[in-house]
């Protein structure tokens, strides 16, 4: 019974997984964009740029462009 709990493993670390576009997740791998490209990144809004590991500004802003105005907390009526 080990061994064939083993064998799955190994066979399902070792299948090549359906990949995702990362272009179609709006994420863009590249920490540091040089040359022609960062002229174009740069000339986008940054609300239009892709998400970039640590670029925690950008990220934040698309992400609350994204999702709209955080609503105040309310304040309750009851004493």
């Amino acid at each position: 019974m080990r061994t064939i709990v083993i064998a799955a493993l190994t066979a399902a670390a070792l299948m090549p997984a359906a990949s995702a576009d990362a272009r179609s997740t709006g994420f863009d791998p590249r920490v540091i964009v040089l040359g022609e490209e960062r002229q174009q990144l740069k000339n986008t809004p940054i609300d239009a740029r892709p998400y970039r590991p640590l670029h925690v500004y950008g990220n934040t802003v698309r992400r609350r462009h994204g999702h709209g105005p955080i609503a105040a907390p309310r304040e309750s009526t009851r004493r």
